[in-house]
Formats: structure tokens, sequence, C-alpha cells
């Protein structure tokens, strides 16, 4: 009797310590999500996630110049397994000590109705470069109240899933895909952003990175830092699973 309440006693430390089961044993999931619908994303990112045979999430928005002017190339790299995800028509962010807000794309002027609106629109351009009708958002500058009014219940209502900022999770029984924490990477050292990888490998947790500009910009990575990181997490396949925001967010959203 002894060595059987040993034996469950056992078995309940080692899965309350794993929390999750993440798929093929890993100990934990990676994300890359690229901000804004760069032209450096197609030049320098993609390539480099290609070349480790890993997905990125890129959060366009809707009037980005790339967008625009390099549409057969998103379209292409969204066939090649990247995903494209909303981040509004004009980025409103609220202005609340960042004067470089618009005063017409400042969300404590918008209403819930206006934002909602501006996601929809997005979501029908998005469809019309990659013509898939599932889609993730990232919240604009992480802020997720319009005229003083939380909209996350109507990004629950339309997107799969929707990534905002936060420190990485100690575990997953709370975790709410609809505002996903990610750790927003600019001028990092190589070193940081392993470590974010071990202390989710350390919870059994995840770690999405939020990536703007790559090899030269604002909040920006270099292209040898972000290519490390890459290098690491290829290396490391076994013990690390990483897939698009939306491949795993889905697979979080089933085993929860």
């Amino acid at each position: 009797m002894r060595v059987l309440l040993i034996f469950v006693f056992c078995v309940f430390v080692v899965n309350a310590k794993a929390q999750f089961s993440w798929p093929d044993g890993a100990k934990a999931a990676v994300v890359f999500t690229y901000d804004d619908g760069l032209d450096c994303h197609l030049d320098i990112a993609v390539p480099q996630l290609d070349e480790y045979d890993l997905k990125g999430t890129f959060f366009c928005t809707g009037n980005s110049p790339s967008l625009y002017n390099r549409t057969e190339e998103w379209h292409t790299i969204s066939k090649h397994g990247h995903e494209l995800g909303n981040h509004t028509l004009f980025h409103p962010c609220d202005g609340t000590g960042q004067d470089w807000v618009k005063a017409e794309y400042d969300l404590r002027t918008y209403t819930p109705e206006q934002i909602v609106a501006e996601l929809k629109t997005a979501n029908t351009l998005l469809k019309a470069v990659d013509g898939n009708t599932e889609r993730t958002y990232g919240y604009t500058c992480s802020h997720f109240v319009a005229n003083g009014v939380d909209f996350t219940d109507s990004v629950k209502n339309m997107f799969v899933a929707a990534r905002c900022d936060g420190p990485i999770p100690k575990t997953m029984k709370v975790y709410k895909t609809w505002k996903t924490p990610s750790f927003m990477s600019a001028d990092p050292e190589i070193e940081d952003l392993i470590a974010k990888v071990e202390e989710a490998k350390t919870n059994g947790t995840i770690v999405v990175f939020m990536f703007h500009s790559v090899g030269g910009g604002y909040l920006n990575t270099p292209a040898d830092v972000h290519e490390q990181l890459l290098q690491y997490v290829s290396e490391n396949r076994d013990e690390l699973y990483s897939d698009s925001f939306i491949n795993v967010m889905k697979y979080v959203k089933e085993n929860q």
C-alpha cells in the first residue's frame, strides 16, 4: 500500500511539473511574430526562417507600403507556411505619452464600433492576399481599449487568437489565447533571447517573440542576432515546438 501511494504521489508531482503536453515530448513552445508588414521581413526574416525550416507570423497593417508594393511576395510566403495576421488598417494606439500617434489614429477617440469595423475590413484585405478565412490578431501597441471601452470580447469572437505583451507564463492552466503575452525584442543581445526560451522551457510553457525591424530600423533586432536565435531553436527541436502563431494557438486551445 505504501509503495502504491509513493507511486501515485510521484506521478502527480511529475504531471504537475509538466503542466502541459507539447507535441513530440517538447518542453516548451517558441513562436516568432513580426509587426507592421515591413520590407525587412521579406528580405531578411523570411529567408532566415526558411533556412532553418521555421515558420513566422507577420502581423500586417492594411496600409503597409510593403504589403501594397510587394503583394505577390506576401502571398507567396503565406503559401509556404508563414502566417499573415491582422494588425488593423492604420495601427491605432492609445496616444497617452506617445507623440508619434496621429490624432486621427488615437484609440482614445476611436469608438468600439470603429475599431471592430477596421478589424473586419483588414480581415477582408488579408483574405484577398492569402485566401484564408481564419486569422489571428496582434493588438497594436498591445492596447485593447477604445474610447474607454475594452474591445477584447469582440477580438475573441473574430479571431482564433490574439497577441498582447507580457511575461513568460508560469503555467498554461490560465493561459488566455485571446490575450497571449509576448516578449518584444528591441536591440537585444542573443543571450537575452535565449534566456527567454530557457525560461519557457523551465516553466514548461511558451515564449512568443514580438519583432519589428530586423536588420535595421525602429525597435530593431540585428540580423545576425535574429539568425542566431533561429539557429538555437532549430538545434533544439527535440525540446522545442515551434510553428506559426495560429497553429500553436490552435494546439493550445485543443489541449488546455
